[in-house]
């Protein structure tokens, strides 16, 4: 079974708790990892590039010269493509990069991502996250407790006022509930900051 140590905000040790295997200490499968992230990363792109064909271009109507006696080649219009102004070949056109997954496949993309924080060893556990003020500096000095990378993941059980007004201005810190917890975030976050409860939450979605 695995186990976590739980800390309090100023990093002290407070108890060890044991870890649901199913959730975080399965063998990742990279395969549907790459999927649930291209799919997060496919959803963010707005598919509106647009080019015109021959046929939407203006002008054209005229043939531009004679078909013989010019010396010159053949043309059937104007807006073909090769001329200027004409129109695109196969070039791009409005459309969803939306990709399906299936429900099960979400969850093993997730519990693979969860699983992978425990295995190199990016996860901190907290015995919980209450903050007395709202004040930027606080939670400085409370993620300063701990050995961090740029980017971190904050997730507990229900958001409060003074942690989201103490964390918004905080650059490459992610916030979030534990209903709301995705595999991009949790991939794409260097650590994972997460409190006793969230992680008792998250594994009741995910068994």
């Amino acid at each position: 079974m695995e186990k976590i140590t739980v800390l309090n905000i100023k990093g002290e040790k407070v108890k060890d708790l044991a870890l649901n295997e199913n959730v975080w200490g399965i063998e990742p499968n990279d395969s549907v990892l790459y999927d649930a992230i291209r799919l997060a990363q496919n959803a963010t792109r707005q598919g509106t590039a647009s080019t015109k064909t021959r046929a939407e271009v203006s002008g054209g109507g005229r043939k531009p010269w004679k078909q013989k006696g010019t010396g010159r080649a053949r043309q059937g219009s104007t807006r073909a493509p090769h001329w200027t102004g004409g129109g695109v070949v196969f070039g791009p056109h409005p459309r969803s990069y939306s990709i399906k997954m299936n429900r099960k496949e979400r969850n093993l993309a997730l519990r693979s991502a969860l699983s992978y924080k425990v295995i190199e060893s990016e996860l901190i556990a907290l015995d919980s996250l209450l903050m007395t003020d709202s004040k930027t500096k606080t939670a400085q000095a409370i993620l300063s407790n701990f050995s961090l990378g740029k980017k971190v993941l904050i997730v507990v059980k229900e958001l409060n006022d003074n942690l989201v007004l103490a964390t918004r201005n905080l650059k490459n810190i992610i916030l979030l509930e534990a209903s709301e917890i995705n595999t991009f975030d949790v991939v794409s976050a260097d650590n994972m900051i997460i409190t006793e409860d969230a992680i008792k939450a998250i594994e009741e979605v995910l068994v």
